[in-house]
């Protein structure tokens, strides 16, 4: 499906970064960070977080996407690793990235306790987790994201499943959200951060 999606000579989500992500990424800390992006797509997120000077390791499903994230790393003149893999199945190094980005990054419910226990486990101590996703109230709008709720996590899922880290912010509201073709008017969205407590 996401190949389909992405195969296309524009960006489906468009260039620029998530207003949420440019509002936050102060938060990551000075440059040179290594930072996890979830579910980067075609690449908006991580190249915007490469030009800021950080280490970028951008990870979705669909090759066809990533591809296009390397291209606009290129014309943007910064580095991107990328990876394909399923984040309900991939195991991450433990302690590796100071910053995990997960942008609108939407699994299946079952496969999401993996997904979060692997973000905790990957997380240096101190390192920061940004989150903006939609919940299950976006579901019947025709402004973008999956088309069952069984994709869409609520903040009280998110804080229960980081309980152990320290949460800075956990929101559930309504906004604009314009990126592309992709995201295209109000959305129900949830605003989370958290950071790894010290060891």
């Amino acid at each position: 499906m996401w190949n389909e999606r992405y195969d296309t000579d524009d960006y489906l989500y468009g260039t620029e970064p998530n207003d949420f992500l440019r509002e936050q990424a102060g938060l990551i800390g000075e440059p040179a960070h290594k930072v996890l992006c979830l579910a980067d797509g075609e690449g908006r997120n991580g190249v915007y977080l490469a030009r800021l000077g950080h280490r970028v390791l951008s990870v979705d499903t669909s090759p066809v996407g990533l591809r296009k994230a390397a291209r606009l790393a290129e014309r943007e003149g910064v580095p991107l690793e990328t990876l394909i893999a399923d984040l309900t199945e991939h195991t991450f190094a433990a302690e590796a990235f100071d910053a995990v980005v997960s942008i609108f990054c939407h699994v299946p419910e079952a496969g999401r306790p993996h997904l979060h226990r692997q973000v905790a486990h990957t997380l240096k101590p101190g390192g920061i987790l940004i989150l903006e996703a939609y919940t299950p109230a976006q579901v019947p709008r025709d402004t973008g994201g999956p088309d069952t709720p069984d994709r869409t996590p609520t903040a009280a899922e998110l804080e229960a499943a980081f309980a152990d880290l320290e949460i800075l912010w956990s929101r559930e509201f309504d906004r604009q959200v314009i990126e592309g073709r992709g995201h295209t008017g109000l959305g129900a969205v949830v605003q989370f951060i958290a950071r790894k407590r010290p060891a």
